[in-house]
C-alpha cells in the first residue's frame, strides 16, 4: 500500500478512536459541550466540532440548547450534544440482564425443550420477513445466500456472502443476542435453522459471536435444494 494511502488509512482509525471516546463520554455524561468535551479528551474545542460534525452528520448525535445556571452572559448560549437513540443503541444495555434472567426461569420451570422452544418463537417474524426478501432469489443454494446476507444486513446482523471451493459462506458480523447466547446455545440452533430453511439445504455454522468468534460463520454446501433440511451448530466452547 502506498504510503499516502496508509497515512490516510492511520487518520480514519485515529478519527474513529476520538469519535468513540467522544460518544463515551456522551453516554455517561448525558449531555456536554464541545468545550467540556474538549477539556476532557484533551483537544481543542475546533478538534472537536469536526468530530461533533461528522456525528451529526451520520446522525449519532444531536444539539440541544446548554442548560445555564446564573445570569447568562453574551453571545449566543452554547450547543450541548446528546447521542441519538440510534446510538445509544450500540451501547450495553440492561435488556440483556432482563433477557438471560428470563430465559433461566423458563428453563427452571420448562427444561432445555421450553428454551428451545422460546428460541424457535423469537426467530419466527424474522424468518417471515426474510422469506419474503427471497421471494426472486430462485432455488440456488449460493444465489439464495446471497439474497439472505442482504436481508439479514437489512436486520441489523452486517452480513455478507462469499463462494469457497466447496459452497459458499454466510457471515454475520453482529449478533445482537450474542450475550444471552452465550448461556443459551438454543439461539444460535433456532437461528442455524432458519438459515437452513431459508437456503434449502443442510447447513453448518462453523462459529459463533457468543461462543467467542469474530464473526457468525454458516458453511452452505454446493447441493440440490431439497424439502426436508437439517441444520447444525459446531459448538466452539468446548
Amino acid at each position: 500500500m502506498p504510503a499516502a494511502e496508509i497515512r490516510q488509512a492511520e487518520g480514519r482509525s485515529a478519527d474513529g478512536r476520538t469519535r468513540d471516546r467522544v460518544a463515551q463520554l456522551l453516554f455517561e455524561s448525558g449531555a456536554a459541550t464541545a468545550a467540556e468535551l474538549g477539556a476532557q479528551l484533551g483537544l481543542s474545542p475546533a478538534a472537536i466540532r469536526k468530530h461533533l460534525d461528522a456525528m451529526l452528520a451520520d446522525r449519532l448525535v444531536e444539539v440541544r440548547e446548554s442548560r445555564h445556571h446564573g445570569p447568562r452572559g453574551r453571545g449566543r448560549p452554547a450547543k450541548a450534544f446528546v447521542l441519538t437513540a440510534a446510538a445509544r443503541e450500540g451501547f450495553p444495555h440492561f435488556y440483556d440482564g432482563i433477557a438471560t434472567a428470563a430465559l433461566r426461569w423458563i428453563a427452571e420451570h420448562g427444561g432445555p425443550e421450553a428454551v428451545s422452544a422460546f428460541a424457535t418463537a423469537q426467530v419466527a417474524p424474522l424468518e417471515e420477513r426474510c422469506r419474503a426478501a427471497l421471494a426472486e432469489a430462485g432455488d440456488g443454494p449460493i444465489a439464495r445466500a446471497e439474497a439472505l446476507a442482504k436481508a439479514l444486513t437489512a436486520e441489523g446482523y452486517a452480513a455478507s456472502s462469499t463462494a469457497i471451493a466447496s459452497g459458499g459462506q454466510l457471515c454475520q458480523h453482529h449478533c445482537p443476542v450474542a450475550h444471552v447466547a452465550a448461556e443459551f446455545p438454543q439461539l444460535c440452533d433456532a437461528e442455524t435453522a432458519v438459515i437452513s430453511r431459508l437456503i434449502g439445504t443442510h447447513v453448518q455454522r462453523l462459529a459463533t459471536i457468543a461462543h467467542g468468534d469474530g464473526v457468525c460463520t454458516t458453511h452452505i454446501p454446493r447441493s440440490p435444494r431439497v424439502t426436508a433440511t437439517t441444520a447444525t451448530t459446531v459448538r466452539t466452547d468446548r
